[in-house]
């Protein structure tokens, strides 16, 4: 496989793996980026740009990272309330009434971002219609009464967390999370992340083709088969589980332009490696004269707010304010890493110890739900590591 792109003194070992990511665990495209301190030391790609094609993959070549959405859109309500815009322990219904409603009038800004609202699923599932129009997801998550008393317990809200969060930027800032990204983000770093890809983006073909793809498992690490009880949640129609993840039934088309020009934090982000590296980069330091999140903003993001058993994904899991933090789940560099990954295989995290800021996108899904064994602990982040 050839491997385009340059790496930096000392981070050699990282282009080594990220080839043998294609040689043994059945990467088809993919890129990789790291900053550290906010410099670029690792920018690579490989491969082709569509899972289904033969175009190459280009410099500059995006794809939808799914839940490593969550990270970026994350950033928005904690940049909101580090600008004293957003109070993160008032009631959600405070800013937006109608969320009050059957029993949720304690669920708190705070419980939306570490996933104890109590709220993963919906009743009625939206359709991939509804699930693209702006008002439905809101509209669906205000009238739904919470699974568990908010506050007292974890989950992962899979789907919901967008909606919530939309709705919570819209309501305090006029605009929805992705516009807000775009002005106030991905603009001025001039990161290649999109939440809504724009028309002209759309047409400049950049955006590749994403699909299953199946690899063999490590030799070591990760367990090649998961316990019991998440094989059994997963099969479950009546599940948190698969609730949480059916919340939009059947799921869109993720090649779909309407899909790609849609909104939905919580899944349907499109970037680049870099673009996702560089958010996190100014997340934890400055870049190009950018940077995104004070001190105190940083630990908000790191600080643990929900660990242990979670009831949706069915494993010990440890979330922040928006935020996965470093454990089995989600391996990332340390203990003080806050980021997030996408459902079957991109990353995106930040290490403030050490000045890391770390991005993986692919076209390959696997059926990982966290860690996927091609970006965190076993390959490319273990390669990080040793460079350090």
């Amino acid at each position: 496989m050839d491997v385009n792109g340059t790496v930096a003194e000392g981070f050699e070992p990282v282009r080594d793996v990220f080839a043998r990511n294609f040689e043994a665990l059945g990467d088809r495209g993919a890129a990789v980026a790291v900053y550290r301190d906010g410099r670029k030391v690792v920018d690579l790609w490989a491969g082709t740009r569509d899972i289904d094609g033969t175009e190459p993959w280009r410099h500059g070549t995006a794809q939808v990272v799914r839940s490593a959405t969550k990270g970026v859109a994350a950033a928005v309500p904690l940049l909101l309330h580090q600008r004293g815009e957003l109070d993160l322990d008032a009631p959600v219904a405070e800013y937006w009434p109608e969320f009050k409603a059957r029993g949720k009038e304690h669920v708190l800004v705070r419980h939306v971002l570490n996933h104890r609202a109590g709220l993963p699923v919906i009743d009625r599932p939206l359709t991939p219609e509804q699930a693209l129009d702006p008002l439905k997801g809101p509209e669906a998550v205000a009238a739904q009464a919470p699974v568990w008393e908010p506050g007292t317990d974890h989950g992962y809200h899979a789907l919901t967390y967008g909606w919530m969060l939309d709705e919570l930027v819209r309501r305090v800032s006029g605009l929805g999370a992705g516009e807000w990204i775009a002005r106030e983000i991905a603009g001025p770093l001039g990161a290649e992340f999109w939440l809504g890809l724009p028309a002209r983006e759309e047409e400049a073909g950049r955006t590749g083709r994403v699909g299953r793809v199946e690899g063999p498992e490590p030799a070591g690490g990760l367990r090649a088969r998961p316990k019991r009880s998440v094989t059994e949640a997963y099969e479950d129609p009546g599940s948190l589980t698969r609730r949480a993840f059916a919340a939009i039934t059947p799921f869109p088309d993720q090649n779909a332009p309407a899909y790609r020009a849609s909104a939905l934090p919580a899944t349907n982000g499109i970037a680049t490696a870099d673009g996702l590296a560089r958010v996190y980069a100014a997340m934890v330091g400055e870049v190009d004269g950018v940077r995104l999140f004070d001190p105190a903003t940083v630990e908000l993001a790191r600080a643990e707010e929900s660990a242990g058993p979670d009831r949706v994904l069915v494993v010990n899991t440890r979330f922040g304010l928006g935020y996965m933090l470093h454990g089995s789940a989600s391996p990332f560099l340390g203990a003080g890493s806050f980021g997030h990954p996408g459902r079957g295989g991109s990353l995106g995290f930040a290490d403030p110890g050490t000045g890391i800021a770390f991005g993986y996108v692919t076209n390959g899904f696997r059926k990982t739900v966290t860690a996927d064994p091609r970006a965190q602990a076993l390959v490319l982040v273990r390669a990080v590591r040793a460079a350090l």
